[in-house]
């Protein structure tokens, strides 16, 4: 792969910029009152802690798929952008703002979505197709693992610590959620070049929908969200996350209610 190819644009910069900003603000300026209500300062150093690293893993997931896809053969991935770590290649206007705020202000579950379009006709072997599709979700594991090893091993704030330890919660959830078998997910498509050709047809035809039937039952049904992040509570206590200080990490984050 040529070096230049990779070139991580001034947008991802400035994203994480932003981001160290409010774990700066989260850092220094307390989240919580003694009678613990929202304080206005470290509750706005939390979001934007929290956000500006989701904005980041997403670009992260999204490049992970683009990069193996381009290393297993689909070197149009380069001309698309996708290589730039820019989020604006990867948005969908429904996927990416509408649906995920909708979900936000419901569920708590912050899941943008983003979209990198394969050649999976230029890709080596059905293999690697499999692992353009891990790509994204294990990128979220990674982080969320890195995430979590730092809020273990270095003392911080608490600010800092439970803006962190939720956003590392987050990425496990997004793990949890991306590895699903479900059409339009990643799981899926790292066993669709093993099934037939009518299952993957079938495939084919439900992926528009599949994901909004699943974001509907995660709004619409307590059980299915529930479920969700009792895997991920499950993932993230064996990884050696902290599960009160995401909790308070969440409380701080939806000001809303």
């Amino acid at each position: 792969m040529q070096r230049s190819a990779v070139r991580p644009s001034k947008l991802f910069y400035l994203i994480l910029a932003v981001t160290a900003a409010g774990g700066t603000l989260a850092a220094f300026a307390d989240p919580i009152t003694r009678s613990l209500e929202r304080a206005p300062l470290g509750t706005l150093g939390v979001f934007v802690l929290v956000i500006g690293g989701w904005a980041l893993s997403l670009t992260l997931h999204e490049f992970g798929h683009a990069l193996v896809a381009y290393r297993g053969g689909d070197h149009e991935v380069a001309s698309k952008g996708y290589l730039t770590m820019d989020i604006r290649r990867y948005t969908d206007p429904v996927l990416s703002l509408v649906l995920p705020l909708i979900i936000l202000a419901i569920g708590g579950i912050p899941l943008p979505g983003g979209a990198v379009w394969i050649n999976r006709g230029a890709l080596h072997s059905r293999t690697v197709a499999s692992w353009v599709s891990l790509a994204g979700p294990l990128s979220n594991l990674a982080l969320g693992i890195l995430l979590t090893i730092v809020v273990a091993l270095v003392q911080m704030p608490l600010g800092l610590l439970v803006g962190l330890s939720y956003l590392a919660s987050l990425q496990i959830l997004a793990f949890v959620i991306n590895i699903l078998p479900v059409p339009g997910l990643d799981g899926y498509g790292a066993i669709e070049p093993y099934l037939s050709p009518q299952a993957r047809e079938f495939g084919m035809k439900a992926r528009p929908w599949a994901p909004l039937v699943l974001f509907a039952l995660i709004i619409g049904l307590p059980g299915v969200a529930e479920t969700l992040w009792a895997a991920t509570d499950f993932v993230f206590g064996a990884i050696g996350g902290d599960e009160y200080a995401a909790d308070v990490g969440q409380y701080v984050f939806m000001f809303w209610r």
